[in-house]
């Protein structure tokens, strides 16, 4: 294969780097070189995790090779987007059993980074409905494995962020619905303590759940938010004539103007947002990509942040220590006066054995940080230092700034990773800028 220079990018676009880029045509042409290499699907983890010295496109590799729609089953190469599967397996009275918030992610970045949705709290995360993986190894060798074969390196591989080899193949389980509607509530909460109360109470649980919160609300409003709740509706509880999913066109044509997302401006769409979704107080029906992936009808969204791009912090804490830390974490981006378009809160259920996987028993909040000044870079560090202070840890496939030593302390199993990392890729083929940053082919004793 043909490489090609390009500079690429996360979804964050920061940061940008040249790479050596090979697109292979088919399953076949997929396999490890010399140099090393991260495989990339879509490009959607935020930061550089799918950077390197040699990066391998893989969007061409995406048949799907097996559905059952009888006993809700999917093998398909790990190109393939959610997209394109959900296309598939909808009609058919299937769903996934676990989706992040873009549909626009490829099945082996769902993998790699071991994705969570609003569902975690009940379902857990994405490797918990995996069958089998097929995973291509550093001498070519192509291996399966599962949670029952191979275990070790299965759950070495799963939230990886493809460091143990180029994942494949991916047989998925699915989950039954007999529609593409959620019925969807929406509970407005005054401030902090009101979306935790919400979140606590079992009376308002449901099958997925995830808060907005208004990043920029002070004082007794701190953390003001829409807790929005749903699951699949049935077919039988519909209205006779349903809206289809919209059809949007819009796109950001341009990267915005630094000048125009500022705390004034992004005040006063919190408070419409706020408004408007609160007052929506009565249950109501939805279709699944308005519910799950509201973003995705804004083609290139991310040019919001303008050239220089964002990052998104995306943490989890703890359950005993949530509360406080959150009110930290809010306290000190408000203070920052930096414009955070976007800042959501999920409560997340227990930990896998994903080594490196993400999830854990407590709270996730999620904050967009336009990247405008050196500032950025020790407002990350205070909070990644609240982070610390209450056990919890930062998500790998949003982070462009953690530091090693950080990393180590907040992902404590990396050490029993590593043992696996180097029995089967001995001499470090796989490596992306994020693994080079966070030292994650080096054992520290």
């Amino acid at each position: 294969m043909n490489k090609l220079n390009q500079p690429l990018s996360g979804w964050g676009r920061y940061p940008v780097q040249t790479c050596a880029t090979s697109r292979p045509e088919r399953y076949q042409d997929l396999q490890a070189s010399s140099t090393t290499q991260i495989a990339r699907g879509q490009g959607r983890s935020y930061g550089d995790a799918a950077l390197g010295e040699t990066v391998i496109l893989t969007e061409r590799v995406n048949r799907m090779l097996a559905f059952d729609s009888t006993a809700g089953t999917l093998r398909a190469e790990a190109g393939v987007t959610l997209a394109e599967v959900l296309e598939v397996i909808v009609p058919q009275g299937w769903f996934l059993p676990v989706t992040p918030g873009t549909r626009f992610v490829s099945l082996g970045g769902c993998v790699a980074a071991d994705v969570h949705g609003k569902n975690h709290h009940h379902d857990g995360a994405f490797s918990q409905h995996i069958i089998a993986l097929e995973l291509i190894l550093a001498d070519g060798a192509k291996v399966a494995c599962s949670a029952t074969e191979n275990a070790a390196l299965f759950w070495a591989t799963v939230g990886g962020m493809g460091l143990t080899g180029i994942i494949g193949e991916v047989s998925l389980r699915l989950i039954p619905i007999t529609s593409p509607y959620m019925q969807v509530r929406h509970y407005a909460a005054a401030n902090l303590t009101g979306v935790f109360a919400l979140f606590d109470n079992a009376a308002l649980d449901d099958a997925y759940s995830v808060a907005w919160i208004d990043s920029l609300a002070t004082g007794k409003s701190l953390g003001r938010s829409v807790l929005m709740t749903g699951h699949h509706a049935d077919a039988a509880d519909l209205p006779s004539v349903m809206r289809p999913a919209a059809k949007s066109t819009l796109s950001m044509p341009f990267d915005l103007p630094a000048f125009v997302l500022n705390p004034w401006t992004v005040k006063a769409f919190n408070q419409f947002y706020y408004s408007r979704e609160g007052h929506k107080t009565q249950p109501f029906f939805a279709h699944y990509s308005d519910y799950f992936y509201p973003l995705d009808g804004i083609a290139h969204w991310n040019r919001l942040y303008g050239k220089s791009g964002f990052v998104q912090y995306q943490c989890v804490i703890p359950t005993a220590g949530a509360f406080a830390a959150v009110t930290a974490l809010l306290e000190k981006l408000a203070a920052s006066r930096r414009p955070s378009f976007l800042a959501v809160l999920k409560k997340l259920g227990a930990q896998n054995q994903g080594l490196l996987s993400f999830p854990l028993a407590g709270y996730t909040l999620a904050l967009d940080i336009p990247m405008r000044d050196a500032g950025v870079l020790a407002l990350t560090r205070e909070l990644d230092a609240i982070v610390l202070a209450h056990g919890g840890r930062v998500y790998l496939a949003k982070d462009a700034l953690l530091t090693a030593q950080t990393f180590r302390i907040m992902y404590p199993r990396h050490a029993e990773w590593l043992r696996i990392k180097q029995a089967v890729d001995p001499d470090g083929r796989f490596a992306s800028s994020m693994s080079q940053r966070l030292d994650l082919g080096v054992q520290h004793g």
